[in-house]
This record gives structure tokens, sequence and C-alpha cells, in this order.
């Protein structure tokens, strides 16, 4: 058993962001499996859910801890704070400390409770964790040239476009661009 837990958590208006917990395995199951078809490249969509057993899901909290206390990677819940429904998950990888203070965040939310100002109010407390609990000085979004929802989210929660890196990740079986936006703690 793990004597040591990252247990950062935050609060909105309507959010709670927290790390998983392995009480919320029914829930997190239940909000992937209400998932619409995908609308668009970057939306998964339904997806299979079979191998996501009851014991998968606690290996993946276990997971997230690890990674949390090595500061490799920090992944949070996002929890509709009226009911605990689960909502999606934002999460920061750790690029660079010492000098630097540098990470990348991730953000999703699951399509069926898209465009109800959930993402934005999610991404801008989650940079409130990243700079105030974190300590991160730098936050980089990695975004595909072609979608639009996540240019338009980092944009409204003040991220500033940065530049365009050729050939940045391989994904959808090439090496694609990315747009990367940024903020910066002050």
């Amino acid at each position: 058993m793990r004597e040591e837990t990252f247990e950062v958590a935050s609060e909105t208006e309507r959010l709670i962001i927290r790390p998983l917990k392995k009480s919320d395995y029914e829930n997190w199951l239940n909000e992937f499996k209400n998932r619409y078809p995908s609308k668009h490249r970057h939306d998964q969509g339904k997806v299979d859910m079979s191998v996501c057993t009851r014991e998968w899901f606690y290996n993946l909290v276990e997971k997230h801890q690890d990674l949390a206390l090595t500061d490799t990677a920090h992944v949070f819940g996002v929890f509709r704070k009226r009911d605990g429904t689960h909502l999606g998950m934002v999460d920061f990888s750790t690029i660079e400390r010492d000098d630097f203070q540098w990470g990348r965040i991730g953000y999703s939310i699951h399509n069926q409770y898209w465009r109800q100002g959930y993402a934005k109010e999610a991404v801008t407390e989650a940079l409130n964790i990243a700079f105030n609990y974190l300590k991160f000085h730098r936050i980089e979004a990695h975004i595909n040239l072609d979608n639009p929802a996540s240019i338009n989210l980092a944009e409204s929660v003040g991220m500033d476009y940065e530049c365009t890196r050729k050939n940045f990740i391989f994904e959808f079986g090439e090496w694609t661009d990315n747009l990367i936006y940024y903020k910066n703690a002050f």
C-alpha cells in the first residue's frame, strides 16, 4: 500500500478538479460509455471500454499517482460539483524543471458535455493549479492545425500563439505540425 499520495484538488463554481480515486470507477466508466459517436478526427467518440475492468481502473489510478509523485505527469479528473458526474480530464506533463519549470497541458471533455463551458472552466482552474500548486512557470498546449475547438479554448483561457512546430508529433500515421500556445505564471 502506498504511503504517500498526490491529492491536489481545486473547485470552481461548477466543477471539482482532482486526481481520480478508485471510488470513481463506475462514474468514470459510465460517462465513457455515454459518449456520442465521434464528431471529427480529434474526438475519440465512443471507445471500446471492454478492457476497462475495475482492476484495470485501479491500476490506472495507481499509475497516475506514481506519475504525480515523480513529477512526470499530473492527471486530474473533471467532475461536476452538483452531482459528481465525471466530465473529462486535464493533465500536465513535465517537460523540464530546473531553470525552466516548463510543462505541457492536455485536456478532454466527454463529447456529451460539449458547448456548456466546462472545458474553459476546467482549463482555467487547471492552469491555476499548474502555476500555484505545481509551480510551473510556463505551460504549453500543443494543438493540431485542424483543431479549431482546441485553438479557441487555448485563446479563451489567455494562452498566446507562439509558433508552429513542423513535423512535431507522429499521429494519424504521419508526422504532423502543431501550433504552440503558451501561458506564463506572471
